[in-house]
Formats: structure tokens, C-alpha cells, sequence
């Protein structure tokens, strides 16, 4: 990563030790020398931000630290997180995140104007993100960058695909997100989006914005459109609680890939929320059974890598430790970090989120549960797919794992991807789901139950 040079201010050794309300925050513009100004003035500058301490400092001299090349500086940093934390000094610098996430959110006024700073650095499309001292209804300090820059994890837009017979690089047991509108199927290959995260498709005439966070294992699948407007959408290069961060082009706004709404900029506060649509976890082979007139993308992307399966994030699916570590007091040992989990989202408050255990549904293939006045069945089948369906309030006892299910008074309802029809024509259409690691659900909804 290249840094891009920067002019200081106009700022004398006599200004840096010149009285200052103890109340009063220090002046940004100490943080960016500190970065890259004149290295004689740092030893005055680091004591001026020690005399004048206040925790909303933390997360800037954090960030400098994970980025600084220089010994001499990461070592101030170092020394004055060490110092005002009471940390080692041999403290890394997840030790520091978890020290100032587990404070009030209280950040210095111009800590927006600091990160558009530092991170236009790496790209200057960054700063668009946080200048202008932008609306946001997440802490500023728990967006961390992702290691890539803007779009710099490719997405696919309107790609190429195959029928399912053309399609000789996938084995049955591959995993494939499954998605079937006004009567057309598609798969979207893990192994294939592991590399992109996001693919731009009209499937069945619907528009629709896939999103893949590989760190969070979550697919969710939106309509692209709001109240008729569409929002074209990217990568934004940034993380929240190891969740990816979207970016949509007309404003630069950051979203929510969890959530589907705008968390930073402009649009945050509109009531804008794309609407989630209906996906399935599944393997290749049952995915083509089911839906042998269903086409799958092709090798062909336009770019160049290993879409073996497995291949991707080989290493971080290989153990439950995390890339990027979310706040201590978030994390819920009731799983497994990276277990993964079935989320359905029942309404806008906290505790309308809950989460389903595949053991638990693989013991339970029909499950009939209510959440408010909501009522809805969980049918998994053989390959350990689950699908949600609204209920009305009619108890579901067994199903064939296959097509057909039937009613607690022996009423046969066929399956399809679109819903449920009674052989009586009444039809109970699909509730979203869609599959998650347990860490990143629970991190961003604390107050989820948990069924298992």
C-alpha cells in the first residue's frame, strides 16, 4: 500500500504546548502529524495528546498504528495506548480494538474527518465514505478496512451462465445458493462467488443484488429496487463487526449487507431497506434434481482465478478463529464462531431475530414455530436445506423431504420454491432465510434467540 505524501499545516513546536482547556479535545491536526509530519515535532505532540487524554483518542491512534511504516512513530503509538489503556506494550492491536469498543461510543469530534484523512491514503475513492462529517447509526470505530480497495473484490454483473448439463466442473456435493423467480431457477456456485461476494443478475425478469460475505457466511439475496428507485451497489472495501460493507454508486453512501439499508452517508435515515427475496443453501446435486431446467454461472467470469471448491478462504474456513475480531462482549459461546446457523428476521426489533441450529432442524425436518403473530414451518430436506414458509397458523406434521408435506388433519400440500399449495389450491408463500455463521448473526443482533 502505497501512502500518498501530505503537507502540514502551518503548526510551531510553541502552538503544541500552548494551554488548552482540559475539557476541549485535542486539535485533529495533532493525529495527522503524528502520522506523517515533521518527525521533529512528535515527542512534543505525543505528550501534548497524553496530557490532554481522553478515551475518544484511541481509535485514531489505533488505526495509525496498523498502518504506520515507520518505527519511531508506532512506537509513540504504542507507548500512549499503553500508557492510557494499561495495556502491555507487547499488546497487539486487536488487544487495543477490544479496550476501546468496550468503552461508550464518545468518538472526537472530527474522528470522521481523521479516517477519510488516513484512508483516502490507500484509495481516494475512501474519503468520499467519511468526509463531510456524515450521518451514521453504527460507532465509526467498528468500521475497519477489509484489506482491498473499492470494488476490489470484483462483482459479477449480468454473468455468463450454462444449463445445468453443460456444467462438468461441478460435482454433486458442491455448495450452490439456489434462487427461482417467475418460474426460472439459478445457481450461484460457492466456489465462484468466495472470489466475488457480489453478483448483479436479472433472474425470471427480477433484478436482484447477491451478496456474499464470505467471513460471515451469509448469502442474502435483495431486490435491487426501493419504492420503484434502483440502487446500483459495490464493495466498499470496508467491514462492520467482520460483516462486508456495501457502497452504493450514486452517493457513496455505506450499507448494510446484513440489513440491506444505508448505515453511513447520505442516505442513512430515508427509511430506505431493500427488500430480502428467497435463497437456499444447497448442494449441486439436489439443487438440479429439483430443478433440472436450471442454469448455473459458467467458469467464464472475464477474470483469472482458482474457482476449485475450497479454494477460496481455504485457511479461514479451516479453523474457528476470526480475520477480523468483533467486540468481546458481542461474541455468545453458545456456538461455535463460525457454526453455521438458519436466520430469519420477523420484524424491525432486536429480539425479532432469530436463529435455528442445522442439528437442530436436521432432528426436526418439520418444525412449526411462531414468533409474535407470525407462524411459519421450517422444512429441511435430506441434503440439510432448509425453506420457510408462512403458515397461517396450519400445523405441518410430516413431509417427504421431497414435494410434499402434509397438515395436521392430513391435507397434502406440494412444495415449490414460490410456496406451499394445498390440493385444495390454497397457496402459503415463502418466508426469507438464509444461512449465516453464528458469530457474525449474534454479533449483529445480540439480543437473537437461539433455537438448537
Amino acid at each position: 500500500m502505497e501512502m500518498k505524501a501530505f503537507l502540514p499545516a502551518v503548526i510551531t513546536a510553541s502552538s503544541i504546548c500552548a494551554a488548552t482547556a482540559k475539557s476541549e479535545p485535542v486539535d485533529i491536526a495533532h493525529f495527522k502529524h503524528l502520522f506523517e509530519g515533521d518527525p521533529s515535532t512528535l515527542e512534543h505532540r505525543a505528550a501534548h495528546i497524553k496530557k490532554n487524554w481522553q478515551d475518544s483518542y484511541a481509535p485514531m491512534l489505533i488505526e495509525s498504528l496498523r498502518f504506520s511504516r515507520n518505527n519511531e512513530r508506532s512506537k509513540i503509538y504504542n507507548s500512549i495506548l499503553s500508557e492510557k489503556t494499561g495495556l502491555s506494550k507487547r499488546s497487539d492491536i486487536s488487544d487495543y480494538w477490544q479496550w476501546a469498543w468496550s468503552k461508550p461510543y464518545q468518538p472526537h469530534p472530527k474522528y470522521d474527518d481523521f479516517k477519510a484523512f488516513l484512508y483516502q491514503r490507500i484509495d481516494p475513492r475512501f474519503e468520499a465514505y467519511f468526509d463531510k462529517s456524515p450521518k451514521s447509526n453504527i460507532r465509526l470505530d467498528e468500521i475497519r478496512w477489509g484489506g482491498v480497495l473499492r470494488d476490489g473484490i470484483p462483482p459479477l454483473k449480468n454473468p455468463k451462465t450454462l444449463k445445468a448439463e453443460q456444467a462438468d466442473y461441478l460435482d454433486d456435493k458442491d455448495i450452490v445458493f439456489g434462487v427461482h423467480f417467475n418460474g426460472r431457477s439459478r445457481a450461484y456456485p460457492k466456489r465462484i462467488l468466495a472470489w466475488h461476494e457480489m453478483v448483479k443478475d436479472t433472474v425470471g425478469g427480477k433484478s436482484i443484488n447477491g451478496v456474499y460475505c464470505t467471513l460471515c457466511g451469509s448469502m442474502i439475496v435483495y431486490d435491487t429496487k426501493h419504492k420503484g428507485k434502483h440502487y446500483e451497489l459495490g464493495t466498499s472495501g470496508f467491514l462492520y463487526r467482520s460483516n462486508k460493507l456495501m457502497y452504493d454508486h450514486k452517493t457513496e453512501s455505506m450499507w448494510s449487507t446484513i440489513e440491506g439499508k444505508p448505515v453511513v452517508g447520505p442516505l442513512v435515515g430515508k427509511g430506505i431497506q431493500l427488500k430480502p427475496l428467497t435463497v437456499v443453501t444447497t448442494t449441486w446435486g439436489e439443487w438440479k434434481r429439483r430443478h433440472p431446467g436450471t442454469t448455473v454461472l459458467s467458469l467464464d467470469t472475464g477474470h483469472h482465478r482458482d474457482y476449485g471448491e475450497g479454494v477460496a478462504y481455504r485457511s479461514y474456513f479451516a479453523t474457528d478463529r476470526l480475520m477480523f475480531q468483533v467486540p468481546d462482549q458481542l461474541k455468545d459461546k453458545r456456538l461455535k464462531n463460525k457454526a453455521s446457523v438458519l436466520a430469519l428476521r420477523f420484524g424491525p426489533k432486536p429480539n425479532d431475530k432469530v436463529a435455528f441450529s442445522p442439528k437442530f432442524l436436521r432432528k426436526n425436518p418439520v418444525y412449526n414455530h411462531q414468533h409474535g403473530g407470525t407462524k411459519v414451518v421450517i422444512l429441511t430436506d435430506s441434503s440439510g436445506a432448509s425453506r420457510v414458509y408462512q403458515s397461517d397458523g396450519i400445523n405441518f406434521s410430516t413431509w417427504d423431504q421431497n414435494h410434499v408435506a402434509l397438515d395436521n388433519q392430513g391435507q397434502k400440500w406440494t412444495l415449490t420454491e414460490d410456496g406451499l399449495t394445498s390440493s385444495a389450491g390454497k397457496k402459503l408463500s415463502r418466508f426469507p432465510s438464509h444461512n449465516a455463521f453464528w458469530f457474525g448473526w449474534v454479533s449483529a443482533y445480540p439480543e437473537t434467540q437461539l433455537v438448537q
